[in-house]
């Protein structure tokens, strides 16, 4: 894959959220737990390939799905295809009651994540686990009306597309799986990373009599409603940039204002664009500080061992010839990351999935991120709601609902309320990654349990095992392990006296 093309896509992918009434928009950093799948979204071809390189244990399936979990009118009673992955090569059958890992999608496509996502098949042959691969509505081939951007044109589909529809997919099709394997007794484990882990944690809170328990990973569900400040995904940025290096902090943090200087200058924009190798001219210089916003980000983001991106980005910077200027400098840190090419794009086209998001983030996925002047390492860029409405109500003709997830899943005095009714919920969390900084970092209950490493990344935990992997990484995962033993331990203890009648 090439990494360039990886990165035009991850610059568009990553910031989708785009103001029609600012020239600077605000920007609400993609959710997803494998950054190969933002590459896969823009192809058909790849896409399709990927699904049939899987190996042959991966059987796809498709469910029909209802259109409308909450109302009874006639189009309630629409259904889709929704599609699943099931691997049954480790599970002890229907007899053991062995249980079922059931991954959540999210905001793509899951072509990729039955590979990707490698704690699943890392760990099922310990609990003889069925595994589940359920795709998230109007993602990849589970879209309701066609296409993605038909389906957005719609004023009446639209309203179907939200989190709240997407769980209930997944509690019908789970009961279904569960049907279909004759496993009725079988425990349900769910799992996800990013948005995928706040449906898991959100699934367990609203089905607990589907999940036995649910594995929410670098799931910010704090970052609603103003419960986590503004600029603590910034915030962690900088710090990662800092630690690495402090001569690269500073340097990136100096260069915004060189940037607009000589942007206000006469032919300023044309000078940038040559600078940057833009693969076309800058029509204003929020493109080239969008692009390297999200540049620092995605490497935040995403630092993960043994190459970590922010040293990379910061090998670069700091390795440009003594006495370059700062601008050069700044060059140097995206051919380091990006490689060497003719030009770079700061201007990809939209895709599927960044249209599918844009629409969530616009509707009830609100997330107030921002930053202040000389909060952060990078250029002033606060969170203003009610431009932020404007802009939404423009693209959509509808306002977006701030307080909507807060009020459904709650989230305000989470550690007051949560404990009296939730259970069996691992948040874990890689301090580095920016998304962290809206965890829940501390233990809730007994059963509520915060599971977060110093040094760990965006999810990182519940991607595949590598040779390369770190001891605090191999552990973390085996504290979660142990923590989903002993759910499935407890339950089969209560099962088996209940059969026997001694449980009331």
């Amino acid at each position: 894959m090439n990494k360039l093309f990886l990165f035009q896509w991850l610059l568009l992918l990553i910031f989708t959220k785009t103001s029609l009434i600012s020239s600077k928009p605000h920007k609400i950093p993609r959710l997803t737990p494998l950054i190969e799948n933002i590459f896969q979204d823009h192809s058909n071809t790849f896409s399709s390939s990927s699904r049939n390189d899987l190996p042959k244990e991966f059987e796809t399936y498709y469910y029909k799905q209802t259109l409308d979990h909450f109302n009874y009118g006639p189009k309630s009673y629409s259904t889709f295809k929704q599609r699943y992955i099931i691997n049954s090569k480790y599970w002890g059958g229907s007899n053991s009651n062995s249980p079922i890992f059931a991954y959540l999608g999210a905001e793509s496509s899951i072509d990729r994540d039955p590979l990707g996502i490698g704690f699943l098949t890392d760990f099922a042959p310990q609990f003889k686990a069925l595994l589940v691969y359920m795709e998230h509505r109007y993602y990849g081939e589970s879209i309701p009306f066609k296409t993605m951007e038909e389906a957005l044109k719609d004023e009446d589909s639209r309203g179907y597309f939200n989190s709240a529809q997407a769980i209930a997919d997944y509690a019908e099709l789970l009961l279904h799986i569960k049907q279909k394997y004759s496993a009725k007794n079988s425990p349900i484990i769910v799992i996800g990373g990013s948005y995928g882990g706040m449906l898991a944690s959100w699934f367990r809170m609203k089905y607990p009599h589907i999940a036995l328990g649910a594995l929410a990973s670098s799931a910010p569900i704090l970052y609603f409603d103003n419960i986590t400040p503004q600029n603590g995904y910034y915030s962690i940025v900088s710090r990662d940039f800092k630690e690495a290096s402090k001569s690269c902090h500073h340097t990136i943090r100096k260069s915004w204002e060189i940037i607009d200087k000589i942007a206000s200058r006469k032919n300023g924009l044309s000078y940038l664009s040559r600078k940057f190798k833009t693969c076309s001219k800058l029509s204003d210089v929020f493109e080239l500080k969008n692009y390297l916003d999200t540049m620092y980000a995605v490497a935040a983001q995403y630092n993960s061992p043994p190459s970590y991106p922010v040293t990379i980005v910061c090998g670069g910077i700091d390795g440009a010839p003594k006495g370059s200027h700062i601008l050069d400098r700044i060059f140097a840190g995206i051919v380091e990351f990006n490689g060497n090419s003719s030009c770079y794009n700061m201007n990809p086209m939209p895709s599927e999935t960044s249209l599918g998001w844009r629409w969530q983030t616009c509707s009830e996925m609100v997330m107030p991120i921002g930053r202040g002047e000389n909060d952060t390492m990078f250029f002033s860029a606060p969170f203003n709601l009610d431009n932020f409405i404007k802009s939404c109500k423009k693209m959509y003709g509808v306002s977006p609902r701030p307080h909507w997830v807060t009020t459904y899943y709650g989230g305000q005095d989470i550690k007051l309320i949560f404990q009296r009714f939730a259970s069996n919920i691992i948040f874990s969390n890689g301090l580095r990654d920016p998304y962290s900084s809206a965890g829940v970092l501390q233990d809730i209950s007994d059963s509520l349990l915060a599971v977060h490493t110093r040094n760990g990344s965006h999810c990182l935990d519940i991607l595949s095992k590598m040779s390369s992997d770190p001891e605090w990484l191999t552990m973390q995962r085996n504290t979660e392990v142990k923590i989903i033993e002993g759910w499935i331990t407890k339950y089969y203890a209560d099962l088996k006296a209940i059969k026997k009648g001694k449980m009331h």
